[in-house]
C-alpha cells in the first residue's frame, strides 16, 4: 500500500525536475567587445579581451552598456601558450586600454588563462578559454570572440 501511495510522488518530482531540466532557461544575449574581441563577464568591470593585428593582448574595461572606460590601478597577467612552454605577459596601460608586453605565441589555437586584480592585496579574479584565432564564418569575428550561437 505504501508503494502504491510513493511511485505517483515520486514520479511527479521526477517529472517536475525533468522539465526544470529542459531548454526552458534563457541565455544571456552574445555581444561584442568595442574592438570586436570577448567580453570578459567575471571580471568586474568587465574587460573585453582583444587581439590585436600584431597578436599583442588588449584589455578595454567596459560599462554595463558595453562602452569603453579607463581602467582604475588593476593587475593583469595572462598566461597563454603550450602548456610545456606557457608564456605569461604582463600589461601596460596605453591610452586608457591595457597592452601586453609580449605577443601571443604563433598558432592558433592556446588555452588561456586571465587574472585580474582591483589591487596588490585583492584576490584575482579568474576567467579561463581557449583562444582560438580562426574566423567564425557567420559573424566573422575570431572564434575566441563569436557571438554566434552555433557550437564552436
Amino acid at each position: 500500500m505504501k508503494t502504491t501511495r510513493i511511485l505517483p510522488l515520486a514520479i511527479a518530482i521526477l517529472s517536475s525536475l525533468a522539465l526544470q531540466a529542459g531548454d526552458n532557461h534563457t541565455h544571456e544575449k552574445k555581444v561584442p567587445g568595442p574592438n570586436g574581441g570577448r567580453i570578459l563577464r567575471s571580471i568586474e568591470p568587465h574587460a573585453e579581451f582583444f587581439v590585436t593585428a600584431d597578436r599583442k593582448v588588449q584589455l578595454t574595461f567596459v560599462d554595463d552598456e558595453g562602452k569603453a572606460i579607463a581602467p582604475a590601478g588593476q593587475i593583469v597577467i595572462v598566461t597563454t601558450g603550450e602548456r610545456s612552454a606557457p608564456v605569461k605577459m604582463t600589461f601596460a596601460n596605453n591610452d586608457n586600454v591595457l597592452v601586453s608586453d609580449q605577443s601571443v605565441p604563433l598558432g592558433n589555437n592556446f588555452p588561456v588563462v586571465v587574472q585580474v586584480k582591483t589591487g596588490p592585496d585583492s584576490k584575482p579574479l579568474v576567467e579561463k578559454f581557449t583562444l582560438n584565432l580562426s574566423k567564425c564564418s557567420v559573424c566573422n569575428l575570431s572564434e575566441y570572440a563569436c557571438i554566434c550561437e552555433h557550437a564552436h
